[in-house]
């Protein structure tokens, strides 16, 4: 039987350093669904107040969901919403900073991904169909590796 080996990586060595992660996801629904999010018509409430609250919520909670990721002192979250050109999808762009030792780059992918979970809880009454992609890093500063920016070429057609 092989062995695991798990462990939390030891950072106890590294500069604090300000940081900044940026993540991205895309919901799809039906252009009707869309309409009634845009027009506040969802029974359970405003949408996007509602996702944005829970993406906020779980960039705060990541450590608690990632067994190996350190828990982190975040200054700021910010979690906003655009329609891509593509009809009937709403893309969430979930923003984290602060100074560790570590990065943000999972703090801005479980935000980015909850909201869009959060939008799927709401309307999934109205629309099953329902796809949420293209979750990825948009961009991450800070640390010892400096920045890292998506290359264009690996992301989705429907940003």
């Amino acid at each position: 039987m092989a062995k695991h080996d798990t462990r939390m990586i030891d950072v106890s060595n590294k500069k604090d350093t300000q940081r900044l992660a940026t993540a991205t996801a895309c919901i799809s629904m039906s252009r009707e669904t869309l309409r009634m999010v845009k027009r506040n018509e969802i029974p359970k409430g405003d949408v996007l107040a509602v996702a944005q609250a829970a993406g906020i919520m779980a960039a705060k909670k990541t450590a608690d969901l990632i067994p190996l990721c350190h828990p982190l002192m975040i200054t700021s979250i910010s979690v906003d919403f655009s329609y891509p050109a593509k009809k009937g999808a709403i893309a969430i762009e979930a923003t984290v900073r602060g100074q560790a030792k570590t990065g943000f780059e999972m703090e801005a992918l479980t935000a980015a991904a909850v909201t869009a979970l959060t939008i799927y809880d709401m309307c999934k009454m109205f629309d099953q169909a329902m796809a949420i992609t293209d979750i990825f890093l948009v961009k991450k500063t800070g640390g010892k590796s400096g920045t890292y920016i998506a290359n264009r070429s690996t992301r989705s057609s429907r940003h």
